[in-house]
C-alpha cells in the first residue's frame, strides 16, 4: 500500500517549507481548505500546476446490492470533480 499524507503531515510539510510555525502552517491550511469550498460552491477552482475542481451533478440510476443483488434506486445527486493539471500529471 502506498503512502498517504494526512492533514498532519500535510500541516507539518507546509511548517518545514515556509519557516512558520504549525499553528500558522494549520491555519493557512485550514483557511486554504475553506477557500476552495467556498469557491467550489459557486462554480470552479482553478490551482494553477495542480487541477481544477468543480462540482458536476449526477442523473437518478439503478444500481445493484452487492450482497443481495437487489436492484435499488440511486437518487440523482451532486459529486465533487477533480481533474489534475498537465503539470501535476507531469510530476508524478
Amino acid at each position: 500500500m502506498a503512502d498517504r499524507m494526512g492533514k498532519a503531515h500535510l500541516v507539518q510539510e507546509v511548517s518545514a517549507k515556509a519557516g512558520v510555525t504549525r499553528k500558522a502552517s494549520g491555519n493557512a491550511v485550514d483557511a486554504m481548505i475553506a477557500a476552495i469550498i467556498a469557491g467550489v460552491k459557486k462554480g470552479s477552482v482553478t490551482l494553477p500546476g495542480l487541477g481544477t475542481f468543480s462540482v458536476v451533478k449526477t442523473k437518478a440510476r439503478t444500481g445493484v446490492k452487492p450482497g443481495t443483488k437487489e436492484k435499488i434506486k440511486i437518487p440523482a445527486g451532486k459529486r465533487l470533480k477533480f481533474k489534475a493539471s498537465s503539470t501535476l500529471k507531469g510530476k508524478v
